[in-house]
């Protein structure tokens, strides 16, 4: 049985919450659960986020059904959807002049058959918790990831660099996009984490190793409020799913 907890905020710094996130019912036949960080001035963020959400939603649940259930069909599934919600966003964009350059990130995770085939754009992340390891299951598509990628700075000169939030790819920008599309195994009592950059740059993946550790339902209330103990600079959003 799947189960998941989520909770999103505003922050400290910011007028708006431009993230979103979905969780499916624990009973609901489609495991899906999302997370997209929005940005974009006026209401862009908060439009291409929601849109995306909305969109790589009704994708999956309208297919899922139909699609044989093996490996390549739902890898694909995942991408086309997220191709899907893309093309919406970038269309919503070019109608309004307020939304022109809105955009998004996407984090996409469906379980199946202790499975998690998992989409991913920007800079928002998943984790992976294992008995006693966390591991990052995402690349962020940053300027200061591919830095760090090539040598050109070292993971912890990354942490505080000034070009921190550019990102190199994201949902909506474009009219074709490429997004990360992988298969992980997912565990009985493996812990999965998806959270957007107003946790990560605020809180240590220790910190969030021991808290998502720990009771799975105040998880997400617990690591949003040390986020804005450490500054709540951006808006903060975590979703954890166990495997019980």
């Amino acid at each position: 049985m799947i189960i998941a907890y989520a909770k999103s905020d505003i922050g400290k710094a910011r007028e708006m919450n431009q993230d979103a996130y979905y969780i499916s019912d624990s009973l609901s036949e489609v495991k899906l659960y999302l997370l997209a960080d929005g940005m974009g001035g006026y209401k862009g963020g908060e439009i291409a986020s929601g849109l995306a959400i909305k969109c790589a939603r009704s994708y999956i649940e309208n297919n899922f059904k139909e699609i044989p259930k093996d490996r390549e069909s739902l890898i694909q599934l995942v991408a086309s959807s997220m191709e899907y919600a893309n093309m919406v966003v970038y269309e919503k964009s070019k109608e309004d002049k307020e939304l022109e350059g809105m955009g998004t990130t996407l984090e996409v995770c469906l379980i199946y058959n202790n499975k998690v085939y998992i989409g991913h754009i920007g800079d928002s992340r998943i984790y992976r918790i294992r008995k006693d390891f966390i591991r990052k299951l995402t690349q962020d598509h940053s300027y200061v990831q591919k830095l760090v990628k090539d040598g050109t700075i070292t993971k912890e000169e990354a942490e505080n660099h000034p070009k921190k939030n550019m990102l190199m790819k994201a949902l909506g920008c474009n009219a074709f996009v490429e997004p990360d599309v992988s298969v992980k195994g997912f565990l009985r009592d493996d812990i999965l984490l998806l959270a957007s950059d107003g946790l990560t740059n605020m809180v240590k993946q220790e910190d969030i190793f021991n808290i998502a550790k720990g009771n799975i339902e105040k998880a997400p209330i617990k690591l949003v409020e040390l986020a804005n103990e450490n500054g709540g600079l951006d808006n903060i959003t975590v979703v954890v799913i166990k495997n019980i």
